[in-house]
């Protein structure tokens, strides 16, 4: 990814690799820079010819291609690793990388994650910054670092997977509607309306959670599953989570009325630290089973995954990803 590379940007002829794209040297790229046109209102696309000319200059040959769903993002993410990139990159948001990443688990390549998304949760968390071109650089500075992943079974024998925070309940209803109704609305607003919509229209959950050698059980608004600090655009729902260290963490919150919601509003949005909340309770472990006494939404990354009973595991240093320095708990 370092070699001469010409300047400016060509259109590929589509035989040689398969691909009709925009590619930025005469020589076969080794990058490819999957873009979410999208994604960020269309932030995505507006910064992909910054981030091509900038790559171009630093010697990086890369291929641009476009999305057309979320299933094309995986297909050709797949592809990418077939036809023999060395890595895979997301120019969108958290939910274009969340489908890259499965579109090449399992397999020897790199992902990438240039963000232009409203959340950048998992950037973030990995510490990539959450401008694209800055990102771009970065990236062409950065070490490959092996992160974990999180899989989920269902009842139904479904199989997904998640890098960064996902849940079962409140969270995950807030999430969807967050996607849907309130798509247009900006930031965190977005989840904070569908969050509000559903504390005022869905009963508690009653759960039962088994982790490792613990367990819980009763009345809760959400269980959230973490492998990264936050979700829902900076909603820090696991400050201590460790996106390398083999470990799930687990937030259970409780009864909480909405006098108690609205004091945690702030702190989750900053700090993170409820330890002042007797209400929401805290493990880490390698294996969590949620089920509840009536359907539940389960998503993972912002993104719809199933829905309950559903079994979380660590898959501990499952995906390499260029990052700029070492992950920490706070993203800096």
């Amino acid at each position: 990814m370092g070699r001469p590379a010409s300047r400016g940007l060509h259109e590929s002829d589509g035989e040689s690799e398969g691909w009709r794209g925009v590619t930025t040297s005469e020589m076969k790229p080794d990058t490819l820079v999957i873009v979410n046109p999208t994604s960020g209102g269309g932030r995505a696309l507006h910064a992909q010819a910054e981030v091509a000319s900038l790559l171009a200059e630093r010697g990086c040959r890369a291929t641009f291609v476009h999305s057309k769903s979320s299933e094309d993002i995986r297909e050709k993410a797949a592809r990418g690793v077939a036809e023999g990139f060395q890595a895979v990159v997301a120019l969108g948001g958290d939910g274009a990388f969340h489908h890259l990443v499965e579109g090449i688990r399992g397999k020897d390549v790199v992902a990438g994650f240039f963000p232009a998304g409203n959340g950048n949760d998992i950037a973030r968390a990995l510490g990539i910054p959450c401008d694209p071109v800055t990102a771009a650089d970065a990236f062409l500075r950065g070490q490959p670092r092996a992160v974990d992943l999180v899989r989920v079974r269902f009842s139904d024998g479904s199989v997904a997977h998640y890098i960064g925070a996902g849940g079962m309940g409140l969270d995950a209803e807030a999430a969807h509607l967050a996607n849907t109704r309130f798509q247009a609305w900006p930031g965190v607003t977005r989840y904070l309306a569908g969050a509000f919509t559903i504390f005022f229209r869905e009963p508690l959950l009653d759960v039962s959670v088994e982790m490792d050698a613990a367990r819980w059980s009763g009345r809760a608004l959400f269980v959230a599953v973490a492998n990264a600090t936050s979700y829902g655009s900076g909603v820090r729902i696991a400050p201590q989570a460790e996106m390398d260290d083999g470990l799930l963490d687990v937030v259970i919150v409780g009864d909480v009325g909405l006098l108690r919601l609205l004091e945690a509003i702030p702190i989750v949005l900053t700090t993170g630290d409820l330890r002042g909340f007797p209400e929401v309770t805290r493990y880490r472990c390698r294996r969590v089973a949620l089920r509840a006494d009536r359907a539940a939404r389960v998503h993972g990354d912002g993104e719809a995954l199933g829905v309950a009973p559903a079994e979380f595991e660590v898959l501990p240093g499952a995906i390499r990803v260029m990052v700029g320095k070492k992950i920490t708990t706070d993203g800096h």
